[in-house]
């Protein structure tokens, strides 16, 4: 059936005749990133006229939103693509993926869309439906360029607000596919991110995430390292909101230090670190570029915890990276021990192809993957204890999500997916001024509200607790 089908883009609007999908069937990989992109996406095509499903089977067009950084994720995507080819509809490949692989990836019923062309869905899937679809403009969605991801979105979450502020990175990691689907740092707009969060707050968003591929390295591509006096602004509107500062680098975070420090003394910021450690040997950091020393990230968890002593901790470390040898990943170790760190994504080291450490000889697997097992217990160990110290406090949490209704009895373990369901009381999850994850249960419906609440049990990776 041919009928008019309205593409709205952030250019023009235009009126198409063409057979028209009705339902969109999306899965999202990887960072915060990648799911605002998934949200820009979901509100350009609902604009067009597609209703979103949650069944593939149903959905006339499939969209993959797609990670790249670890070889395990990218290994399930590619089997997820295999499963959904067999339902035989036209599959859109996003994300970092096509531009890391290019053309390799296309596939009877398969189209690609650069992340750098995010805003451009719409346009891609007119010209699918158009029939009209050859290489030379494939081609035109894989080209790189500088785009603003700001604009209408449908939120996952109606609590929750996240801002892009730049893409791209400073840096070369030899281990890292990002920068080779991302290219070099670009910083949006500061008028244009203000404006996006000024929205979110205004349709009642209480947490606002500052994202990108390296926050500290805002306005680098024009030599300023702006971030603190964005950051300044945004902690300026009005309204009673919490900003989660995601990931920043080392080598970039260091020099405006003593600016940040203030800055997260402020009641609006969430009390958490995310700085990624990689490896505790210098001379493994240098292997893999990263631009800065282990004293330097040192430095700077240490003035963090002076200035704010209940800061919560992320890192990331790679595990049997080429050339590490015992005493290397015995470095690594003493730092971990040493900061204790809350959050932790330790990663056994996987060669992705077209990087520089694809081509070095790797440890042998054995040796790989007990170094992560040994890694992954003291983390373990480290972040339950961190917690067993909140027991009995009582917090201010942002009550986020509706986990689970009519619960009478909960035991849940370290992973809470799966309580007793007997009725009587729902269980929520929120974050506290440190961004810990707090499970609660209540008769009331408490989802979107600030409330009080008593810690009365810990496990690794999250704390129970009852309102006040």
């Amino acid at each position: 059936m041919s009928e008019t089908f309205t593409i709205f883009t952030f250019l023009n609007i235009q009126k198409i005749k063409m057979r028209t999908p009705n339902f969109l069937y999306i899965e999202t990989y990887g960072c915060t990133a990648n799911k605002n992109n998934t949200e820009i996406m979901s509100a350009l095509l609902s604009q067009a006229g597609l209703e979103k499903t949650s069944n593939p089977e149903i959905a006339d067009i499939i969209i993959l939103n797609t990670c790249i950084v670890k070889g395990k994720t990218e290994d399930k995507i590619r089997n997820r693509i295999k499963e959904l080819k067999k339902l035989g509809k036209p599959i859109i490949i996003a994300g970092c993926m096509p531009d890391v692989y290019g053309k390799e990836l296309i596939d009877k019923n398969i189209f690609l869309l650069s992340t750098n062309h995010t805003t451009d869905v719409t346009t891609l899937i007119r010209k699918i439906c158009e029939n009209k679809f050859n290489d030379k403009e494939q081609k035109e969605f894989l080209e790189k360029q500088n785009e603003i991801k700001l604009g209408n979105k449908i939120r996952e979450n109606k609590t929750i607000g996240i801002t892009q502020i730049c893409g791209g990175c400073t840096g070369n990691c030899s281990f890292c596919q990002t920068k080779i689907a991302k290219g070099n740092i670009f910083s949006y707009p500061e008028e244009k991110i203000l404006e996006n969060i000024k929205k979110d707050i205004a349709s009642g968003c209480k947490e606002i995430f500052i994202t990108s591929q390296d926050n500290s390295a805002y306005g680098l591509d024009k030599k300023e390292r702006k971030l603190p006096d964005l950051l300044k602004k945004i902690l300026s509107l009005d309204g009673k909101f919490k900003i989660r500062i995601g990931m920043m680098n080392v080598n970039n975070l260091f020099p405006i230090l003593n600016e940040m420090l203030e800055i997260y003394k402020d009641e609006k910021i969430f009390k958490f670190l995310h700085l990624p450690l990689q490896s505790g040997s210098n001379k493994i950091l240098k292997e893999m570029n990263r631009q800065y020393k282990a004293e330097d990230f040192l430095k700077i968890i240490k003035e963090f915890k002076k200035e704010i002593p209940d800061i919560t901790i992320e890192t990331d470390v790679i595990a049997g990276y080429p050339k590490e040898q015992e005493e290397d990943f015995r470095e690594t170790i003493k730092i971990l021990e040493k900061i204790k760190p809350d959050f932790f994504n330790i990663s056994k080291f996987w060669p992705r192809k077209f990087t520089k450490a694809a081509s070095l000889k790797p440890l042998p697997a054995a040796t790989t993957i007990t170094r992560a097992k040994k890694l992954m217990a003291i983390c373990k160990k480290n972040a339950k204890e961190n917690n067993q110290k909140q027991e009995g406090k009582i917090k201010k949490i942002i009550i986020d999500k509706k986990l689970f209704g009519n619960v009478r009895e909960i035991n849940f373990s370290e992973h809470p997916k799966n309580p007793t369901k007997e009725g009587f009381f729902d269980i929520y999850s929120g974050r506290d001024e440190s961004f810990r994850l707090v499970l609660v249960k209540s008769d009331k419906n408490i989802l979107n509200k600030t409330i009080r609440v008593r810690i009365t049990k810990t496990e690794m990776l999250h704390l129970l607790g009852e309102v006040c």
